[in-house]
């Protein structure tokens, strides 16, 4: 078995002494010698082979104008929707759709309610929508109780029709996936809602209208 990396090792020691609360899940070589990848969730930062430095920022590669760190995050943001069960979320659309969107939602939010109001236009143009829940007012706010009782609901597509038109709810609770799913999308540093990530890990922040997702997802994927 070959001898793990000495400077894997150093980084690994330096995080378990000066920030053992960090969940550190991965420790790899970055295209830079001597400066290595850290990765916890979706997100990374890079540390120098003995341990001394720590940094934040972007690599690019010059030569081939690969955007190493952009393309890096993506992957982390993939895999961790790729880990999310299909169960937990609320989605408009079949699975024979050529595209699929997942959605960070607020219930309040007035470009997630316009985003809403043409769903079928999205489905119509082959786009498939999953809501994953994100209520900006945080955990046990008014929006949190109002997104639970969707979740929670007999049909929570319905239910999710009629609370973006501005019904009230009945008040539900049940097992939910509401507070993981928000933490999901603090991971991804989702700031505003509605915010759309593709299936390669992609964030685009704000509302798009049905043409023009439908465009970028063409170029991004044919």
């Amino acid at each position: 078995m070959p001898a793990e990396d000495e400077g894997i090792v150093r980084v690994r020691n330096t995080l378990r002494v000066l920030l053992p609360t960090l969940p550190v899940e991965g420790i790899a070589a970055s295209p830079i010698p001597g400066l290595y990848e850290v990765t916890f969730g979706s997100q990374l930062f890079y540390m120098s082979g003995d341990g001394k430095y720590l940094m934040q920022g972007e690599i690019t590669d010059l030569m081939t104008r690969e955007p190493v760190t952009e393309n890096r995050l993506k992957q982390l943001k993939k895999a961790a929707l790729d880990r999310m069960d299909e169960a937990d979320m609320i989605i408009y659309g079949g699975d024979d759709l050529p595209y699929t969107v997942t959605v960070f939602t607020d219930i309040d939010c007035g470009y997630c309610r316009k985003l809403h109001s043409q769903m079928a236009e999205y489905n119509r143009l082959g786009i498939r929508v999953r809501y994953l829940a994100y209520p900006r007012a945080g955990i046990d706010s008014a929006s949190y109780r109002e997104t639970v009782s969707v979740w929670c609901a007999d049909d929570p597509k319905d239910a999710m029709t009629r609370a973006k038109r501005g019904e009230k709810l009945p008040p539900k609770t049940c097992e939910n996936p509401v507070r993981a799913q928000f933490e999901l999308g603090q991971d991804f540093g989702i700031r505003g809602t509605p915010a759309l990530v593709l299936d390669n890990g992609e964030v685009i922040p704000g509302y798009v209208k049905p043409a023009p997702l439908q465009a970028a997802l063409k170029k991004t994927f044919n």
